[in-house]
């Protein structure tokens, strides 16, 4: 028994399953968008912790240097100045890798950004499994949880190098804090200019009754093909791509779960505190079901290959399939 799989043309997705597909990192999609609006914004302040070409925050600095401030080494430090600027009414964003940003600069974040509320806009890159042989300590596997629970910031994982273009304009456009996780694998890019973006609003993209999966970042190309595959064994699984973690949507995670039953969550994080858990809280609130979480189990990374480190965890298509399996089972028990 087989069913049918398509992706949502609402969507106006590119063929995420081409053998000629793009790919590219979402940190090129950041960066890329710093140094366009750069032109537009004069208010728009750049800031790097020695990393610039990682993070690519070079473009905008070969552009508009001296709108630019290299802080060195001292992620604290540039947190701090990113909240002075702010207060001076710039737009300032900066990046550094995600476990030294927002990872040893959290204290700073809290008080100076948070708290008060300020414009800043900040990226942690190379975060993830995928960051894969720089190993454990460089994998940024807790920034999720450490931004969603600080009052006032918003939080964004895009999927692809142009979701992560889209985010990075519609922070500048939001006011307050947003925080941005990025990735260094290069991984399919399926979303188009015309797919659309809306901070706080998930984009369903592929259609389904049987199971909700909700993913982001990376995972959510690995949501897709398994989607796919389980078609053809005869389960019609829904794709939901939550790029926003907080203000996560409520409304489209309850409209799915009383749809299908069950969820499966997918993300490259600690299964606690990241998407994860803000899907367990928000159906616990708005319409139980049960949820299996696909992610890393309570315990830290080891070096290899980015992909490789993906499938070793469980955390791609295969590993997808098998949780849906299994939430499936458990939405049986409870019926």
């Amino acid at each position: 028994m087989t069913t049918s799989f398509a992706l949502n043309p609402s969507m106006k997705l590119a063929d995420p399953f081409a053998p000629d597909a793009k790919k590219a990192p979402t940190r090129d999609g950041w960066g890329q968008a710093l140094a366009e609006m750069g032109t537009e914004n004069k208010q728009l302040v750049v800031l790097s912790a020695d990393v610039s070409e990682s993070v690519r925050t070079h473009w905008f600095e070969k552009e508009f240097p001296s709108r630019f401030v290299q802080c060195g080494v001292a992620e604290q430090n540039m947190a701090s100045v990113a909240a002075g600027l702010a207060m001076e009414g710039k737009i300032a964003f900066f990046s550094a890798y995600g476990v030294f940003s927002p990872g040893r600069n959290w204290d700073q974040i809290r008080v100076n950004i948070a708290y008060n509320n300020l414009n800043v806009k900040f990226s942690g890159a190379h975060a993830g499994i995928t960051v894969g042989p720089d190993g454990a300590t460089h994998q940024a596997m807790e920034d999720i949880a450490l931004m969603r629970v600080l009052p006032n910031v918003c939080v964004l994982c895009p999927s692809d190098e142009k979701e992560a273009n889209k985010a990075a304009k519609a922070a500048a456009a939001r006011k307050g804090p947003v925080y941005i996780r990025l990735g260094r694998e290069k991984t399919p890019v399926f979303t188009t200019d015309a797919t659309p973006f809306e901070i706080g609003k998930i984009n369903v993209l592929a259609d389904g009754s049987d199971v909700a999966i909700v993913a982001c970042g990376v995972p959510v190309f690995e949501a897709l093909k398994a989607a796919k595959n389980l078609a053809a064994s005869g389960v019609s699984a829904a794709v939901l791509n939550c790029h926003t973690i907080k203000p996560i949507d409520k409304k489209t995670l309850a409209q799915y779960a009383k749809k299908c039953g069950c969820v499966v969550t997918a993300e490259e994080h600690q299964i606690t505190g990241g998407l994860g858990g803000a899907v367990c809280e928000a159906l616990a609130d708005e319409c139980p079901v049960p949820v299996v979480r696909v992610g890393m189990p309570d315990q830290f990374g080891e070096s290899g290959g980015g992909l490789e480190l993906m499938k070793h965890f469980g955390m791609d298509a295969a590993g997808i399939e098998k949780a849906v399996k299994k939430a499936m089972e458990k939405k049986e028990k409870n019926r």
